[in-house]
Formats: C-alpha cells, sequence, structure tokens
C-alpha cells in the first residue's frame, strides 16, 4: 500500500477498508485482518493498524470478537457511504466548484451527449 504524506496512515487504512466495503469485497460479518496481520502486510507498526481499528469500531463500522478478531458490521456500508459524502461534499467538492467556475465549466458541459 502506497501513502499519501498529506493525510495520517491511519486514515488512509480506514479509507482502504471504506473501499473495499463500498466495493462488494467486505460483506457484512466478513472477518478482516488481525491488527499485526494487517501491519505487516501493508508495511506499517500494528500500532498505527489498532488506531485505525479504534475509529472504524467508534465509528460503527466495524466490531470485535475478543478472541476471535474483527468483523463488518451489517450496517457499515450505509456508515460508510454517509460518511464519504459527507467528506466529499464539504472537502473536495467546493474547490471543484471552484475550479469549474475558473474555467467556466458549467453544469450542462458535463453532459455527455450521445450521438
Amino acid at each position: 500500500m502506497e501513502f499519501d504524506s498529506n493525510k495520517s496512515i491511519y486514515l488512509q487504512i480506514c479509507d482502504a477498508i471504506y473501499e473495499r466495503i463500498l466495493s462488494g469485497e467486505l460483506g457484512p460479518d466478513a472477518r478482516i485482518p488481525s491488527v499485526r496481520e494487517y501491519g505487516a502486510e501493508i508495511g506499517v507498526n500494528p500500532n498505527t493498524v489498532m488506531r485505525s481499528y479504534e475509529k472504524l469500531t467508534n465509528d460503527g463500522v466495524i466490531y470485535n470478537r475478543r478472541g476471535i478478531g474483527y468483523f463488518i458490521t451489517p450496517d457499515a456500508r450505509d456508515i460508510v457511504l454517509y460518511t464519504m459524502k459527507k467528506e466529499f461534499m464539504m472537502n473536495e467538492l467546493p474547490q471543484i466548484l471552484r475550479k469549474m467556475e475558473l474555467l467556466g465549466i458549467s453544469v450542462e458541459d458535463l453532459q455527455i451527449n450521445e450521438k
């Protein structure tokens, strides 16, 4: 996994799990790798993975079965979709709209005309 230096690694790990949930790769009650397994797999300190898992647990995306592992919650997809939409609309969309305004691109210009 390649990391972006502009965002905390633990948040990038959360984003990677979000994407796997949205893509359907991780469904409800799917087991995810242990903290140590995932840390070794992506080449980061297990403490960083633990921080990600704590955030995902607090957000209701994963849950821990003590002694068994971490699993995706049944409503994780809805939570992730809401979270990512909100983040996009607050952080990315304003920049896109501003750039469109500067470049003179209208919403109509974005529509694909089928011929």
